[in-house]
């Protein structure tokens, strides 16, 4: 069964449903705006029509096609070069090998593979497109990563790009089992040039945070400061609390089987070590291990702002802090309060080369606020698809909920 259970096509957007504007406002474009350019050919449904639940607040999902193509190494296009022509640079038979989706294949950890989308775009000169993994993908531990024709950065597609799209996946702690279809990361699309809304203010920025309409006032109030305008830090909890009790993350078991991305009823103790509180506030890292932890901080993003996660700084320890970055307007958000609600960030942890002693409290990460181009016309946490609203420490949704008391 897929997220969506039925999938139907995506129906032309008549313009009457489209909100009226005044001018095409810089930003992260809405909802709305991704249906318009589905409707209009600017993103494109390559094999079959588009699903009616890929659009999200502020991106889009995207499919994956019908053949996995193994490679021996990560790479990049480079100027002047497809994604398939360097493809066959590297390995003249590549095609020879390809690995049949459409009915399901295993794709094993440990290995990188390349994947044709089943979205195309046609951008037009004043949009541009970034990618980010989607929230269970990270939470798998599957590295995946955007790879456009002529590309030379991963994740990013530049103003005007017209062409197809690929993905590399890299299983790292489980081998999974995808299919056509299967969406393991998401768009999002940025108009560069137009008419510039307001700034985030430093004036701005701090009453979004005595509000506490980016951060739970309790949380707010235990000194964790913002010092720059439209970014938000926050920490790590390594005691647990809540619903939690004494649970304060979870690290991957080594060796165990694959896992169907289909389901939605596996046992985490079957894939996952508990990893509870006990006399000491803090956790090592070992090398090469991978952890589920979570924010102390409960955060939210109101409706005319899109928020990603920040590459983590490396100066302040060898650890990777997270894989999936987009957060969605009204993630975390209380509509009846107009604040922040009880949604904590989910970590995804790695550390790399030596342990690492991380620490109750320790600041791990940022959130980097953006205005959105227009508020859209659906928030993250509206019905029943939105999966991780008011989280605390949850698996993917592949996993059956966990006992606490286990």
């Amino acid at each position: 069964m897929s997220d969506a259970v039925t999938r139907m096509e995506m129906p032309a957007v008549p313009s009457a449903a489209v909100t009226p504007r005044s001018g095409d406002y810089t930003g992260i474009l809405p909802s709305q705006k991704i249906l318009e350019m589905l409707a209009s050919g600017e993103i494109k449904a390559i094999l079959r029509g588009a699903d009616r639940d890929q659009v999200q607040p502020a991106s889009i999902d995207l499919r994956l096609g019908e053949f996995a193509y193994p490679v021996d190494t990560s790479f990049l296009p480079g100027k002047g070069v497809r994604v398939l022509e360097k493809m066959r640079q590297l390995d003249e038979r590549f095609d020879d090998f390809k690995i049949d989706l459409r009915n399901g294949a295993v794709l094993e950890k440990g290995r990188i593979y390349v994947i044709p989308l089943m979205e195309g775009i046609d951008l037009r000169s004043e949009v541009a497109a970034f990618a980010n993994p989607k929230s269970s993908t990270g939470r798998l531990d599957i590295l995946t990563r955007l790879i456009a024709d002529e590309a030379t950065v991963f994740d990013q597609v530049s103003e005007g790009y017209k062409g197809e799209l690929y993905i590399e996946v890299a299983p790292r702690s489980f081998s999974i089992v995808v299919k056509t279809g299967t969406r393991l990361n998401q768009l999002r699309f940025r108009r560069t040039r137009g008419v510039a809304p307001k700034p985030i203010t430093a004036a701005d920025w701090q009453k979004l945070l005595d509000e506490g309409q980016v951060i739970n006032a309790l949380d707010r109030d235990k000194g964790l400061r913002s010092l720059k305008t439209g970014e938000l830090p926050f920490t790590v909890d390594l005691v647990g609390s809540g619903a939690e009790g004494n649970l304060i993350g979870y690290r991957a078991k080594r060796h165990v089987t694959r896992i169907d991305l289909e389901r939605r009823d596996y046992d985490p103790l079957d894939f996952w070590e508990p990893i509870r509180f006990r006399k000491s506030s803090s956790l090592i890292l070992d090398p090469d291990e991978f952890y589920i932890l979570m924010t102390k901080e409960a955060i939210a993003v109101p409706p005319e702002y899109a928020a990603e996660m920040l590459p983590y700084d490396t100066r302040a320890g060898e650890f990777r802090v997270h894989y999936a970055g987009f957060f969605d307007p009204g993630f975390g958000w209380n509509a009846n309060t107009n604040k922040a609600g009880s949604s904590r960030g989910v970590l995804e942890v790695r550390s790399h080369e030596v342990p690492f002693l991380l620490e109750h409290g320790q600041k791990v990460g940022w959130l980097r606020y953006e205005r959105m181009a227009a508020r859209p016309e659906m928030l993250y946490g509206q019905d029943s698809s939105s999966n991780y609203q008011g989280q605390s420490l949850k698996l993917a949704k592949q996993f059956r909920p966990f006992n606490v008391a286990e």
